[in-house]
């Protein structure tokens, strides 16, 4: 073999192993720099920051989809010419479809998995009446910003450049492996974690990636995360992977009445079998129906390596 071999494939460009190190060495390089300037203009700002505050909580992931996006347009531009369109979170002719079912679908499942519960008797549910009117709607409100940027984040790295990339180059389930397995561990220190939280983290992976390789756009699968963590805390009164404090006045208040096998305990219904099923069966619902599609645009320009319309220099810096 060729010792260039090992860094450039035959079509002379950085293999996709190397393109993944690049952008996570120069991703954590910027989230470095991003996180100290934010960190220090929130901490003098006049505005009584709290460690605990909501802001707090989405200022990380802020930072963090501001590099993966940047990071990832970066990677592609200069390591493999493409435009940011390829990255999958541009307004494509799709985008609001992809979109609209991916919120559709994501409420759907999270319906369905509670819904399981509720037939086997672990879970019941009543109206919040005592939280009044305004907390609700505040609740709702504040927690869909947090979730819409959560999910923007996630899926903008997990099923950014380091899935894309892999695609390109015909290892798509390694990939699918890989970030399914890299998100489930970005959730191990959530609180009440247990080995099927892992698991269903681990399908919830899966499922985002396949919602990307339908459509090759971030949309279908930004909404099916967004839907499925907005429904299951400020609707249906859940922990979200652990977490309560988001959803301080949901619609509903859930009661758990044992199988906790079922219900996921503390960690809430993504830590049970019944979101494992619920999940398992999405998956296979938006690989098989036909409603989800790319553009041949989005399919030329992410399905190999060498994309059949070769895109000019003009092309790349005005997209």
């Amino acid at each position: 073999m060729n010792p260039s071999e090992i860094f450039i494939n035959q079509y002379g460009r950085v293999r996709s192993g190397w393109r993944f190190a690049v952008f996570i060495i120069v991703l954590f390089a910027l989230l470095g720099i991003l996180g100290g300037i934010g960190g220090a203009i929130i901490f003098y700002l006049p505005i009584g920051f709290l460690e605990n505050s909501l802001l707090a909580f989405a200022l990380p992931y802020i930072v963090l989809l501001m590099a993966a996006v940047f990071v990832g347009w970066l990677c592609g531009r200069f390591l493999e010419n493409l435009p940011f369109r390829a990255l999958g979170c541009w307004f494509t002719s799709n985008w609001l479809k992809d979109l609209a079912l991916g919120l559709i679908f994501g409420a759907a499942a999270m319906s369905v998995a509670a819904l399981i519960t509720v037939i086997f008797g672990a879970t019941s549910f009543q109206f919040n009446l005592a939280a009044g009117q305004s907390a609700i709607l505040l609740t709702l409100a504040v927690s869909l910003g947090i979730f819409i940027i959560g999910a923007a984040s996630e899926e903008a790295l997990f099923r950014g450049y380091i899935l894309q990339t892999f695609v390109r180059a015909n290892l798509a389930w390694l990939a699918i492996t890989l970030t399914s397995l890299f998100f489930a561990a970005g959730h191990l220190t959530n609180p009440g974690t247990n080995y099927i939280a892992i698991l269903n983290t681990v399908l919830a992976g899966i499922w985002f990636s396949v919602a990307y390789l339908k459509t090759r756009t971030l949309w279908l699968a930004f909404g099916l995360h967004l839907a499925w963590n907005w429904v299951q805390g400020a609707v249906l009164g859940l922990p979200v992977s652990g977490i309560t404090e988001i959803t301080t006045a949901p619609v509903f208040l859930s009661t758990n009445n044992g199988l906790i096998f079922l219900t996921g305990g503390d960690y809430g219904i993504e830590g049970g079998i019944a979101c494992t099923i619920a999940v398992i069966f999405f998956i296979l619902l938006t690989w098989f129906l036909p409603i989800f599609k790319p553009t041949e645009e989005m399919l030329n320009l992410t399905s190999n390596e060498n994309p059949k319309n070769i895109l000019s220099q003009k092309e790349i810096f005005t997209d």
